[in-house]
């Protein structure tokens, strides 16, 4: 099996000098040092050009001679992107045009001025139809997004044929979630346990396309770097660059990809709200953020592009498209005051700078930022920001046992067969010594017999689907019923 790994790796512009510092350390460098010694590895990564200007203001030179090199030597292949990490779908074309490429320009001043990427990443792997005729426009082959976009459904696409996006050439390559979540949520820890998870796949002839943030490794999970260095060295199947691909697989399906995220639900497609995160129609908070960035954009457009500040304020105007501050307004559930201000800040002050401006546009964005930032108050006071969290794990579940056990009949014996795979899994890891996991599944029955499980964000049995493909638990329900999968719903967990 051909295995076409994508990282992504980024830092707001405005980042903390202490975190960065802690992420190049904790993960960047570690990454970087283990694909330059594992020779055979072909990857395929992003990095937006504004992290790459913080590599080179905070002095991290060696990550980006590690960088250099890597490509140089053709073992990793980099996509553009958006410079700031802008959400496209939001932006006018003239925008999108713009943020693609100051990152080419960043990427040709770090690497050299004639390395342009073939392949597109949009940030959150954010999709809309404008964007494949524009990407494909300046340059561009292919672009990565997510499994849900070809169709609004999970597990749709065919890793054994390339898909070409109607109306152009240019090809999309969906990120398969099952995978990606698997080492994301480190489920699994070691390489070995993700072999066993997927022995069907590697055992195939398809090929496979992963992606998830870089920070991933050693930042947000310390010491899953380890795993990813096994994966280096594992012959159980071919690591290649997402480019490789386009050579190697010749049945080509035409797609029109649907918009959406690579955080998209199925229920958030069909709702149209896909981009919930950034532009929330029932959070007023991001009503006002947009209407801020628009009229800061629309002021910045006024300025003469000769002047002598129009340099200086469009950079910054650039910088304010980032996606972070509405992110982390969404409360579902990230949520900092901290990245609400300055987003906004970053807003208003564009507007004071910008010489002879109508005194009308700097109250408007006064009162704007004022709005935004008071409500952002308000809702952590009140409490709304817990309600919302508290909302967003949905309604109260039935205990699982009440669903199955104390059900009787069939279920009882579902609740059985759930009950067996988790012990088993509970050994596994103890022989393994990844006590972590262990102590995950030792919970969860505790938790399932006790009836606590309604309390927990993830549960069990969503968990175990990450662990096991659902044919294999099916199997294995097997063993206690022979009625369940006549009875099953669409997951395990919808059961009752």
């Amino acid at each position: 099996m051909k295995w076409a790994n994508f990282l992504h790796i980024y830092q707001p512009a405005g980042q903390q000098p202490d975190i960065l510092e802690a992420v190049v350390n904790q993960s960047y460098r570690p990454i970087l040092r283990g694909l330059t010694k594992h020779k055979k590895v072909r990857l395929t990564m992003n990095i937006n050009g504004s992290l790459l200007e913080l590599f080179d203001k905070y002095q991290y030179g060696d990550i980006i001679d590690m960088l250099r090199e890597l490509i140089k030597e053709g073992r990793l292949e980099l996509t553009t992107s958006a410079k700031f990490h802008a959400l496209l779908p939001f932006l006018t074309e003239e925008e999108i045009f713009r943020q693609i490429e100051t990152n080419n320009e960043t990427l040709h001043y770090y690497f050299d001025h004639g390395y342009r990427p073939i392949g597109f990443f949009p940030p959150e792997m954010a999709y809309d139809e404008r964007l494949p005729k524009i990407v494909e426009s300046m340059g561009f082959k292919w672009m990565i997004l997510d499994e849900i976009a070809k169709s609004g459904k999970t597990g749709s696409v065919d890793y054994n044929k390339l898909y070409k996006i109607k109306g152009t050439d240019m090809l999309a390559f969906f990120r398969e979630r099952r995978p990606s979540n698997l080492i994301m949520s480190a489920v699994v820890r070691s390489y070995e346990s993700l072999k066993e998870a997927m022995h069907e796949d590697f055992a195939s002839g398809r090929y496979l396309v992963t992606g998830m943030d870089g920070e991933t490794f050693g930042h947000h999970r310390p010491g899953l770097e380890n795993m990813l260095f096994e994966m280096f060295e594992s012959k159980d199947f071919e690591l290649v660059q997402v480019s490789d691909l386009m050579g190697i697989y010749k049945d080509i399906e035409e797609v029109s990809p649907v918009k959406s995220t690579w955080a998209s639900s199925e229920e958030d497609v069909d709702r149209n709200v896909q981009f919930l995160s950034w532009k929330d129609p029932e959070n007023e908070i991001h009503t006002w953020q947009w209407d801020l960035v628009n009229l800061s954009l629309k002021s910045v457009y006024a300025l003469d592009k000769n002047h002598i500040l129009f340099g200086e304020i469009r950079s910054r105007m650039d910088a304010a498209l980032a996606s972070d501050h509405f992110w982390w307004a969404s409360a579902k559930p990230w949520w900092s005051l901290e990245e609400i201000e300055r987003g906004a800040y970053i807003c208003l002050d564009i507007v004071r700078r910008i010489p002879n401006v109508d005194a009308s546009s700097v109250e408007r964005a006064r009162d704007l930022y004022e709005k935004i930032v008071s409500t952002a108050f308000e809702w952590k006071r009140s409490g709304k920001i817990y309600e919302i969290a508290k909302e967003r794990q949905g309604v109260l579940r039935i205990p699982f046992k009440e669903r199955t056990f104390e059900a009787g009949g069939v279920e009882r014996g579902v609740y059985e067969g759930f009950m067996a795979m988790f012990g088993e899994l509970e050994k596994k890891a103890v022989a393994r010594q990844e006590y972590e996991k262990a102590i995950m599944w030792r919970d969860a029955i505790y938790k399932i017999e006790n009836k606590n499980d309604i309390y927990d964000t993830i549960h069990a049995v969503e968990l175990l689907r990450l662990e096991i493909p659902n044919e294999e638990v099916e199997k294995i329900l097997d063993k206690y019923t022979e009625k369940y999968k006549k009875i099953r719903g669409g997951q395990p967990e919808q059961r009752g």
